[in-house]
């Protein structure tokens, strides 16, 4: 058990604005285990929260981590100080009709995430609930074993679009959520996909992971009629950017029923074609956060060899001093990789 009194913590207070702090190290609650964090990634709702105002002064961000179990609460049963784990999605309450239906990130007692003071895993320690954890697979490290969050979210899109091996994808925004997404549909034998990506950085990376083609996104065609459709339309389109010009690329992009997937966070409010949606028998739909087994395949997926994480990964992780920083360096598109903090 943790005999540490304080911890380091970066801590949001105002956009753009972080500051390292120190705050007790929680004591695990009965049904709680204290984590000691190996390695969080920086995802897109971080940077939503931080550069954009999103977050609540005093949060601390982070939701894709793995660590080692530090200490145990009395009722928990099942885990061990020293077992490596990483935290899954909150079980829900189990009554609400989307509980019921297995949804249970649609849980509808789940409160509003961003005006919640969240504490999560950009500091040294972390209180989880016992029944979130997942074991990591002996053969998986700790540092791989961070991304099955990001890989878990994609997963779901991947389910959400229904798209199966011999159909066309295409990707907007080659983010760690779209650069997941492409490799994700590769092991499913979904071979040819088009990437688009404003970034250079990012768009040779998408091509080295296995993109069909990665292109800027003036290059996608935006046909002027509703009923006309590109020379060689998708079936599928994932938009991981949030930016509603995305939204609007890609919808242009799809084929007599096809189908989008919205799955990047953002403000912007897309103008939808709906005759082009009526006239084409188009599905529009979102992906929200995990499959119910999600991170169970994504950990398996990753144990398996067959995705690059060497690759998906970004090749230097930082600490939390440097966390701001590395930010607008993900804002301005100059990180290809996902970027993985080590707090201690």
């Amino acid at each position: 058990m943790s005999r540490q009194a304080a911890m380091r913590a970066a801590v949001y207070r105002e956009p753009g604005r972080l500051t390292i702090e120190e705050r007790p190290v929680p004591r695990p609650g009965p049904r709680e285990v204290l984590i000691r964090i190996s390695h969080c990634g920086v995802c897109g709702t971080d940077l939503h929260f931080v550069m954009d105002g999103w977050g609540r002064p005093g949060s601390i961000g982070g939701h894709e981590y793995s660590g080692v179990i530090s200490a145990v609460g009395s009722d928990v049963v099942g885990w061990v100080v020293g077992d490596a784990v990483v935290a899954g999605q909150d079980v829900g309450c189990g009554q609400c009709r989307q509980c019921r239906n297995h949804r249970v990130s649609l849980c509808e007692a789940q409160s509003d995430a961003a005006m919640a003071e969240y504490v999560g895993a950009f500091a040294e320690f972390k209180l989880v609930g016992a029944e979130q954890l997942h074991r990591i697979p002996s053969e998986l490290s700790l540092r791989e074993a961070a991304i099955a969050e990001p890989l878990a979210v994609s997963l779901h899109g991947i389910t959400q679009s229904g798209i199966r091996p011999g159909q066309r994808a295409l990707i907007t925004g080659a983010g760690p959520v779209g650069m997941f997404t492409l490799a994700a549909l590769l092991v499913h034998g979904v071979e040819d996909v088009v990437v688009s990506e404003p970034s250079e950085v990012r768009r040779a990376l998408a091509e080295r992971v296995g993109a069909t083609r990665a292109i800027a996104p003036d290059d996608l065609v935006v046909p002027p009629l509703p009923f006309t459709i590109v020379d060689e339309p998708y079936d599928v389109a994932f938009e991981c950017s949030g930016k509603a010009v995305a939204v609007e690329s890609a919808l242009a992009g799809l084929g007599k029923t096809g189908t989008l997937c919205l799955m990047g966070t953002g403000a912007e409010r897309p103008r939808f074609d709906a005759m082009r949606v009526l006239m084409n028998e188009l599905v529009v739909t979102g992906a929200y956060a995990y499959d119910e087994n999600g991170f169970v395949r994504a950990l398996e997926m990753i144990a398996s060899g067959r995705l690059p994480t060497d690759l998906l990964i970004a090749e230097n992780d930082i600490g939390l001093d440097d966390l701001l920083h590395a930010m607008q360096q993900l804002v301005a598109g100059e990180i290809g990789g996902k970027l993985l903090v080590a707090p201690n």
